[in-house]
């Protein structure tokens, strides 16, 4: 699918339950100042928190840049909400953002320092969803796009 269109949502009543298991994850790398691209390639496993609050969301893979190849990790928790939405949280417990996909679609945005992160989700189908994150601000000019796909049935 291009870039520039935009896919259809796939409305999501519970997100906790749509991304809990395994997904796989492509996601380019665009610093717009430079325009330098980077490609990330790993997997997403959102499976129970052992603190017992919601969602372990780790994300482990490559990223490949300026012709190096480097690891490149992730950890964040996912805290359901009884009416089927979520808060995002760093690893260490500080809010990110929240995550309502009822709609299939949200738009999340999260200050940070003088940057500003403004999130897209959009969920495709029960086994694809995408993200993208427009970075803006003196110390990033950024825009990410991931698509994320099930690796697992269950």
């Amino acid at each position: 699918m291009p870039e520039h269109r935009r896919p259809a949502a796939h409305p999501v009543p519970d997100a906790a339950a749509y991304l809990a298991g395994r997904w796989r994850i492509v996601r380019t790398v665009r610093d717009l100042r430079s325009g330098a691209e980077g490609r990330f390639r790993g997997t997403a496993h959102f499976r129970p928190d052992p603190s017992g609050a919601g969602l372990l969301h780790s994300e482990e893979g490559e990223l490949t840049w300026d012709g190096a190849v480097h690891p490149a990790s992730r950890t964040l928790r996912l805290i359901p909400l009884p009416d089927g939405t979520a808060e995002v949280r760093f690893a260490d417990g500080r809010p990110f953002h929240d995550l309502d996909l009822r709609s299939g679609r949200w738009r999340a945005v999260h200050p940070c320092a003088a940057d500003r992160y403004q999130g897209t989700f959009t969920a495709v189908a029960a086994d694809e969803w995408r993200l993208e994150w427009r970075v803006g601000g003196p110390a990033k000019d950024q825009l990410l796009r991931s698509v994320y796909r099930r690796a697992d049935t269950g």
